[in-house]
């Protein structure tokens, strides 16, 4: 499965030579395959590859990974976010760019030194963004999945292992400034529509949220009023199809000052909800 240049192959079987970065040819013949094979960004991904590896050998085999469909930050063993070096382990939900725009709204709304609640961690991206931007601010996560759990504490996040708020801990009721999650929200029958390195290798409970896709974010609404303190902040990041009737929950729920949040490609992409004083 060789390509023009670096002649790189996959399948490997050969031996270590100097640094992958080296060769200026290797990056194009490393971005004509992953294009083959689909990546839409394959430019980027192959510098991302390259980087990731220590020489020819590992490089192949990382790209071997790649072309089987496993998520780019599982290969390179991280991922980037909101400036913030994110480790992603295997099987941990890869923290996409659009939640990027959720992670800096919730660190605006942080006070310097308040309390910020991560429901669904994952790999700990957004607990990450909101202690770097806030380092004087007391920031804890929640995660069902021991496997992402471990992942976001060897990020330094702190995490509560269980499922949503049930493992917080009862001193921060009604104490949190800034509650923010994204759940699962992907309708059932709408997994079809997802691209297939996630649809395939990441975990389902990450992106399924039920029939209609609100089962989770249904119960964050319900639950958010008795850890937020007067004022503070409710963020969740859902689908575009699904804001209108999460800010319609919020409204039945009680929640007062209520607003749309957009991504970064200006698209609606969640609600935000203040718990009324």
């Amino acid at each position: 499965m060789g390509a023009p240049g670096g002649r790189l192959r996959p399948e490997g079987g050969r031996a270590p030579g100097p640094p992958a970065g080296t060769d200026p040819d290797l990056r194009a013949a490393l971005a004509v395959q992953l294009a083959r094979a689909g990546c839409v960004a394959a430019e980027e991904e192959a510098a991302e590859l390259v980087g990731a590896a220590a020489d020819r050998t590992a490089l192949a085999a990382l790209l071997s990974r790649r072309l089987a469909g496993e998520p780019l930050a599982w290969v390179t063993g991280s991922t980037r976010f909101c400036g913030v070096d994110v480790a992603v382990d295997p099987g941990v939900y890869v923290p996409r760019w659009q939640s990027q725009a959720l992670a800096r709204q919730a660190a605006r709304l942080l006070p310097a030194d308040g309390v910020a609640v991560d429901l669904c961690t994952g790999s700990g991206a957004i607990a990450l963004v909101l202690r770097s931007v806030r380092p004087g601010a007391t920031v804890v996560a929640t995660e069902i999945d021991p496997v992402a759990a471990a992942c976001a504490r060897r990020n330094g996040v702190a995490v509560h292992l269980g499922d949503l708020d049930g493992p917080l801990p009862a001193e921060l009721a009604r104490r949190v400034d800034v509650l923010v999650a994204v759940p699962p929200y992907v309708p059932a029958g709408a997994l079809h529509l997802l691209p297939g390195d996630a649809r395939v290798h990441e975990p389902l409970a990450a992106l399924v949220g039920g029939a209609t896709g609100l089962d989770v974010v249904t119960r964050i609404v319900t639950s958010g009023l008795g850890w937020l303190r007067p004022g503070g902040w409710l963020l969740l990041e859902v689908g575009t199809d699904q804001v209108a009737a999460v800010h319609r929950l919020c409204a039945d729920a009680g929640y007062g000052r209520l607003g749309v949040h957009a991504g970064e490609d200006g698209e609606p992409r969640g609600v935000l909800a203040r718990r009324g004083r």
